[in-house]
């Protein structure tokens, strides 16, 4: 079997949606991460990226041709996001070079490459909408930027080529993730519904009104797969959306509607979760009781900062696509209809009643 995938963060969002791509598409796919989930359609791996020796005995005997990349650790300062996650990588490909099997890596990293990183979050002199690949990087310190070198140092060192993919928002299906609107967004639902909290828009006045975009990490998935196995993708940096734009004006409505609540419309105070949600855990851990949920800790569903963050940018953010359909990369999927997707696994599995 020639096609054989390494996805290194298979537990989180990303990377559970592209190797269930990889395993429907036939490959042969390994799933790393720390703590790997033995569910799911990967071969569990279990290492962890900052220590070299676990990373070399948990990899011994692997040959995959490609490498998915889509894990992080968040750092308090973006000076350690960049020592960290950089020796994450550097460590990753040093242990699979003496295999020499690998012939593409595909890295995730996102909007943050023309947002700048979370210490400046969209702040300064930031380029114009729609993002574009020719845009380049800001000058200021990111830890994506990071990232990206040591995959170029080790391709010129190793011969494989590369392909660098930047989503917005992701929406998908993973318990335990530091960076998950979806669930977030749906756990706030069900918590509005079950105590008759309004159902509040927690982000600004530039959300609520501005066109924006998201990605279904389906779709990611699919990209990831098109570009590592697509010879006119190799070597390029890549946008990745869904294809459709909105208004949150108008997808808080249709959130309310799926499940069965009122919308609050925006009235110009800003409600971030992190304040609403504050002393959630224990309803949380009532209401799963309640319902029988598989999950009872609130934290390990809901990333509050996150949502807030993202919604709680000052600028418009809309991400152009025209260098993937140029290609041949012709996927759509409606972002309504991603949450709805997604809501209705979360249903599905008892993790919101």
């Amino acid at each position: 079997m020639t096609k054989k995938a390494l996805i290194v963060g298979a537990s989180g969002i990303i990377g559970s949606a592209t190797a269930d791509v990889l395993h429907n598409d036939g490959w042969r796919v390994w799933g790393l991460a720390r703590k790997p989930s033995r569910q799911g359609t990967a071969i569990p791996v279990a290492a962890d990226l900052l220590d070299p020796a676990s990373l070399a005995g948990a990899l011994a005997g692997l040959d995959p041709s490609h490498v998915f990349i889509s894990s992080w650790l968040r750092q308090p300062t973006e000076a350690e996001n960049i020592r960290v996650n950089s020796a994450m990588v550097r460590n990753l490909l040093d242990a699979l070079r003496p295999a020499r099997s690998v012939r593409h890596v595909a890295l995730v990293t996102g909007l943050k490459h023309y947002l700048g990183p979370f210490e400046a979050y969209g702040k300064g002199m930031l380029p114009q909408t729609p993002f574009r690949e020719e845009q380049g990087r800001l000058d200021v310190d990111n830890f994506y930027y990071a990232q990206e070198d040591e995959v170029f140092a080790a391709a010129d060192k190793d011969g494989f080529n590369w392909s660098i993919h930047r989503p917005h928002t992701v929406v998908g299906k993973a318990v335990g993730n530091a960076m998950n609107m979806g669930t977030t967004l749906a756990v706030y639902a069900a918590i509005c519904k079950e105590t008759g909290r309004p159902f509040q828009f927690p982000g600004v006045a530039a959300q609520w009104e501005s066109l924006t975009d998201m990605t279904d990490a389906r779709l990611l998935g699919r990209h990831m797969v098109w570009a590592s196995t697509n010879e006119q993708a190799a070597n390029e940096d890549f946008n990745v959306v869904n294809g459709d734009v909105f208004r949150w004006s108008w997808m808080w409505t249709r959130l309310a509607q799926w499940f069965g609540i009122e919308p609050v419309h925006f009235d110009g105070e800003v409600r971030p979760l992190q304040v609403q949600m504050a002393e959630d855990a224990p309803i949380w851990r009532d209401i799963a009781d309640r319902y029988r949920l598989v999950e009872h800790d609130l934290s390990r569903l809901a990333s509050p900062w996150h949502t807030d963050a993202d919604l709680g940018r000052p600028i418009e953010v809309v991400t152009d696509m025209s260098k993937s359909r140029k290609l041949g990369f012709l996927d759509y999927q409606s972002t309504d209809d991603a949450f709805f997707n997604l809501f209705e696994r979360l249903r599905a599995d008892k993790i919101i009643p």
